[in-house]
């Protein structure tokens, strides 16, 4: 990227946030396009949440295409640049692996070191800018339910609990079929809060699930956070409460304004007088709290609204599993032959 032959060409900017900086690029020798995420390695926060969407997505030895696949990821330290091996022994990566662990620069910090992130290009932008901008679209809410739902499981097969999902965190690749326009394709991405979980002490062969691998830090966006993640104590189960969230708001277009970006987004949440409050914590507050779904005045496929109920359980065990939640959704699809906008 920085070398005398560079692999690719950055075209323009196409987000930016306080972890890192996403281009639109070119590679040189086919042209394809790819996106380009560059990562400034200057603080500890910085190299822990790149270094774990590294090992997330570098963990995975097959694809899926509602997964953002990572192509390949490019250190750089100066004017020095080596492609980064999960395991790898060089020095520079041993460096970030320390300043991961101590919470402390481990290396010369008047050095640059960026990590550069190689990725699927995404041409729709996130969930939230595809749905709000069009009408809602019965056709469009079972495709993304379908994806999801299994980009979700082919995760928790893989052991890697997302712990941030959200649509801001869902990519759109738009498709193209014929004379028209297919339904788009799903990205999960942002892997930066992700916890691949290892497999156990006893049985290193055996891989460990992720509804019993145990989580302590509290972490993700609120709205999306099940009421377990704000004690400070949970499994997987967590990713299917944020589905749920994702799913009641996506078919009920329910949207709430950001407090910082003041945009848009989609998401489910309880009213408290006037305050609304996230379903998770209302749910921690009173988790015998009857949850009014379809919040809004119109029907709702009734093994859908049981399966968002489940989903949104206070009690982890009481939700299905990113297995059984698939075969469910499967379900609901092909029995509901009504697919009209």
């Amino acid at each position: 990227m920085v070398s005398s032959q560079p692999k690719y060409d950055l075209i323009r900017e196409v987000g930016r946030g306080s972890y890192g900086v996403v281009y639109e690029a070119l590679v040189r020798r086919t042209c394809a396009r790819v996106a380009v995420k560059k990562i400034r390695c200057h603080a500890p926060e910085n190299v822990e949440l790149a270094l774990r969407e590294f090992w997330a997505l570098s963990s995975i030895k097959s694809q899926h295409p509602n997964v953002i696949h990572l192509e390949e990821c490019i250190l750089q330290k100066d004017g020095m640049v080596q492609k980064m091996a999960h395991g790898s022994g060089s020095s520079l990566y041993l460096q970030l692996v320390e300043t991961s662990l101590k919470g402390e620069i481990a290396f010369d910090p008047r050095s640059a070191y960026y990590l550069w992130f190689v990725m699927d290009f995404c041409d729709g932008g996130d969930m939230n800018e595809y749905l709000l901008s069009r009408k809602p679209s019965r056709r469009t809410n079972t495709s993304f339910m379908l994806q999801l739902s299994s980009a979700l499981a082919f995760l928790h097969r893989n052991q890697i609990i997302h712990r941030d999902l959200k649509p801001d965190n869902i990519l759109i690749s738009r498709g193209r079929a014929g004379g028209g326009e297919a339904e788009p394709t799903l990205k999960v991405a942002d892997f930066g809060l992700s916890k691949v979980c290892s497999a156990s002490g006893q049985n290193p062969e055996e891989p460990v699930s992720v509804n019993k691998c145990f989580l302590s830090t509290a972490c993700g966006s609120d709205f999306y956070m099940a009421p377990e993640v704000w004690e400070g104590h949970y499994t997987a189960k967590a990713d299917i409460f944020a589905l749920g969230i994702i799913i009641w708001a996506m078919l009920e277009r329910i949207t709430f304004i950001d407090s910082e970006t003041k945009k848009e987004l989609l998401g489910s949440y309880v009213r408290q007088g006037t305050a609304i409050v996230p379903v998770g914590e209302a749910l921690l507050e009173n988790p015998k709290m009857e949850l009014l779904i379809p919040v809004k005045k119109k029907s709702m496929n009734g093994r859908m609204k049981q399966l968002i109920k489940e989903m949104l359980a206070a009690n982890p065990q009481d939700r299905p599993d990113a297995f059984e939640l698939e075969l469910r959704l499967v379900n609901i699809a092909f029995r509901d032959s009504s697919w009209d906008t």
